[in-house]
């Protein structure tokens, strides 16, 4: 049996390997570890992708998150809205600071945070007043993450009106979505950029990988981008004098390389991946399956939805991930419990049957590989075996 993987890191390294080992040697010629001119060059060409003004490197996605928020000065007493159907770090950053997660319900059909459930949460649960928006029980509401699950972006739109109406920062958990547009007026603007920051992720297995861990932070804001540099380095300005404690969350020079190298390929990455995805699209119709949405094809065309993630939706998905799995074939459940269901989470006050889209998605969601790499006959061979699956 001939397996077929959910993601396959040794296919793209071998087509790159020479000019990242010349990369990485050249790095190592230079003993600049840490921070320095590669990082410098990949914090401008990000930036510059994401039409942000300012671009910070961060040793992870989930250190740019928690950068962000210690920058912005939440911590105890505070509260930031989020969902609850995403990765752990969404909420983990936000606890981490002693300010408490809000979860807010998602959209069936996006699976991103709902715009309309905000606006009930918003109008039900909170008060604005002069010095701010507070919550029944007191916690302050400091600020909204949206995230743009698997490579879709959140209704930028519709979540910047109601952070602008009850004075929320906008925080865009954009690390599934580096490179993806979202219709706003006239034109499309790039995930991350829409908000007071945005941040990416560059996990090995994210549309754009590093050799580790890695992220990085945009925003236009000057001020803010002064700040967030100072914070990631022990908030230290100038050396060995620090006016506020900060973190160790600068990037590495090594991580630095290999982006700038692979950054180069992103595109042509997510036509593929968009090729992959319309293939499975046509294929799996008809089978009572959920596929996902696309709803900014018609003004953004494939940057719309990156596809980070190709995720269907089925009542039988566990038999069907173990039918794929006697064939070879790797899935992965993205992801299996809501956050406000998570044993370390209890003490938050959530219940079961608190955010029924999310919780039912929890039960139903399987990812499918999407690759850039993946052949056209191993894509034939998964969409072969799920139309037997749920045609005998």
């Amino acid at each position: 049996m001939t397996k077929i993987p959910f993601f396959d890191l040794h296919r793209q390294f071998q087509a790159l390997r020479t000019e990242i080992l010349a990369d990485l040697a050249q790095v190592c010629e230079s003993q600049t570890f840490i921070l320095g001119p590669k990082v410098a060059e990949l914090e401008e060409r990000i930036a510059a992708l994401t039409e942000a003004k300012f671009g910070i490197g961060t040793s992870s996605g989930t250190d740019a998150q928690l950068l962000i928020l210690m920058t912005l000065g939440i911590g105890p007493g505070d509260a930031v809205i989020t969902t609850p159907f995403t990765f752990f770090a969404t909420a983990s950053t936000v606890v981490r600071l002693g300010a408490k997660p809000l979860f807010v319900d998602i959209d069936p059909a996006t699976l991103n945070l709902s715009v309309p459930k905000l606006e009930e949460f918003l109008k039900t649960e909170c008060v604005a007043g002069e010095s701010g928006v507070r919550t029944r029980d007191g916690l302050n509401v400091r600020a909204l993450v949206p995230v743009h699950l698997f490579g879709l972006c959140s209704d930028l739109a519709g979540l910047r009106q109601l952070c602008d109406q009850w004075k929320l920062s906008l925080i865009e958990d954009a690390a599934q979505a580096l490179g993806a547009l979202f219709p706003d007026g006239d034109r499309p603007v790039k995930a991350g950029s829409v908000g007071a920051a945005g941040f990416f992720s560059f996990y090995p297995t994210k549309n754009l990988g590093a050799f580790g861990d890695a992220g990085l932070v945009v925003t236009s804001d000057p001020d803010l981008a002064k700040k967030l540099q100072i914070m990631r380095n022990h908030g230290m300005d100038p050396k060995y004098y620090h006016e506020v404690v900060g973190g160790n969350f600068r990037m590495d020079a090594l991580q630095a390389a290999v982006l700038l190298r692979k950054l180069e390929h992103l595109e042509t990455w997510s036509k593929r991946r968009w090729s992959i995805a319309q293939r499975y699209h046509s294929a799996l119709q008809g089978l009572g399956i959920g596929l996902p949405v696309e709803p900014y094809h018609k003004s953004c065309g494939w940057r719309g939805h990156i596809y980070h993630q190709f995720v269907i939706r089925t009542s039988r998905r566990d038999q069907l991930r173990a039918a794929l799995n006697e064939q070879g074939i790797g899935t992965e459940i993205y992801y299996p419990l809501p956050l406000h269901q998570q044993r370390c989470f209890q003490n938050l006050g959530y219940q079961i049957g608190d955010f029924p889209v999310a919780e039912q998605t929890a039960k139903e969601c399987l990812a499918l590989p999407i690759f850039p790499e993946l052949t056209d006959d191993e894509q034939a061979s998964v969409i072969l075996r799920i139309r037997e699956f749920f045609e005998r």
